[in-house]
């Protein structure tokens, strides 16, 4: 039986700031329709990691490999016309603007007539915005604001949706739902790289996760599995 390929294929990857490098030798797998949790400590390169992704922090060494292209160092919006979607961390909408305004900035790219039914999509994942299209983002909650962040980036159509700390700021029912949200997302065929402070619940959504620690992936496997191992247990649940 025929290895099946990685969509995402990451080998030696470092980079770093003016302050010196912040990843080390990474390397990740990440197969179509997967949900894979990065989880690690404050620091640990997690951000960073999903910047080099996204094209908005350089690789020193190092490639990227999506869907057979090559995307080390490409420019963000080619990575975004390639098929990743990057909801960052702190949503990071504009406020001025109208939710409505905020969720189409995501198809900015796009040419197609599916649009509009996108956007019909989006609202069926958050309904709570449904009354909202009108207002501007500054007056949502905060879990408003992270429904609008992701629905921003599913605009795009992307193949895989890289969601940055969801739960930051946020109280336990929006997180638990936003999660929720994000795993139907996935069953619904786009894939997700999901960064969560909150390990528990990450490990709980995803399918696999990857360990990242001072910038270097430390531990990988079966999300089930790296819930019940030891070193996790100790470091990120407190046990």
């Amino acid at each position: 039986m025929a290895e099946r390929a990685a969509l995402l294929e990451v080998r030696g990857l470092d980079a770093g700031f003016g302050a010196g490098p912040v990843l080390f030798g990474v390397d990740l797998d990440f197969y179509t329709g997967e949900l894979v949790a990065l989880i690690g400590a404050n620091g640990a390169g997690k951000s960073t990691l999903l910047g080099v992704l996204s094209g908005l922090v350089p690789a020193t060494r190092g490639s990227v490999v999506f869907d057979g292209r090559d995307l080390t160092n490409a420019r963000p919006e080619n990575v975004v016309a390639a098929g990743i979607s990057h909801v960052p961390q702190g949503r990071r909408l504009f406020g001025s603007l109208s939710v409505e305004k905020n969720l189409r900035l995501g198809a900015y790219l796009r040419r197609d007539a599916d649009v509009e039914r996108d956007l019909a999509s989006v609202l069926e994942y958050f309904p709570a915005l449904r009354d909202k299209m009108a207002r501007n983002a500054a007056t949502l909650s905060g879990g408003e604001q992270q429904m609008v962040a992701i629905g921003r980036g599913l605009m795009a159509r992307p193949r895989l949706l890289m969601i940055d700390e969801p739960s930051l700021g946020l109280g336990p029912k929006v997180v638990e739902r936003v999660i929720e949200v994000a795993q139907a997302i996935n069953r619904d065929g786009t894939s997700i790289l999901l960064v969560e402070q909150d390990v528990v619940l990450a490990l709980e959504a995803a399918h696999r996760g990857y360990v990242l620690e001072n910038g270097r992936v430390v531990l990988s496997g079966r999300a089930a599995e790296l819930e019940q191992n030891p070193e996790v247990r100790r470091a990120y649940l407190g046990l």
